[in-house]
């Protein structure tokens, strides 16, 4: 039966210290290669908190690694280098996303929201963005979601 470990690593910067070599050292697996396949995996994700998943194979020594995502509002906080979003969306506007920096979030975010193609996925981003008091290329995250849903900027949200 694989042993699971479940911990958050700073992105890119993972350690054999804690929280990995204490639960890992015990495992008797390789800890400096599990630390830099993690860092790979994580390195777009340089200065946020990440979700990490362990499965190793206690008999082989085998490990496999599943990296989650940092919740959108990160993502557009970092992107935006902001410190949190608005507390009056309606009102304060605390940044605005380009549409580059949006389809950067939202395939950042693809294995773990619905969308099944860039533009959905980036109205589900937009969707963020609305209650964090972001505007997208100048307009109001709303208006973007309409404009998204037009059309708009269809030539930019093609799936490459």
């Amino acid at each position: 039966m694989p042993e699971v470990v479940e911990v958050l690593v700073d992105g890119g910067k993972a350690t054999p210290g804690p929280p990995l070599g204490p639960v890992l050292g015990p495992m008797q697996v390789n800890v400096v290669e599990i630390v830099k396949a993690i860092n790979e995996k994580t390195k777009a994700f340089i200065g946020m908190k990440v979700p990490v998943k362990i499965t190793i194979d206690p008999k082989t020594k085998a490990f496999e690694i599943s990296v989650g995502t940092p919740p959108t509002s990160a993502l557009i906080i970092k992107e935006l280098k902001i410190s949190k979003g608005s507390g009056a969306n309606m009102i304060t506007k605390v940044g605005n996303l380009t549409i580059e920096q949006l389809i950067k979030v939202a395939n950042m975010k693809e294995s773990a929201i619905l969308g099944k193609n860039l533009k959905n996925r980036c109205l589900e981003v937009t969707g963020t963005c609305v209650s964090m008091g972001v505007t997208i290329n100048g307009e109001d995250a709303k208006q973007a979601q309409f404009l998204i849903k037009e059309g708009t900027w269809d030539k930019q949200l093609e799936d490459k």
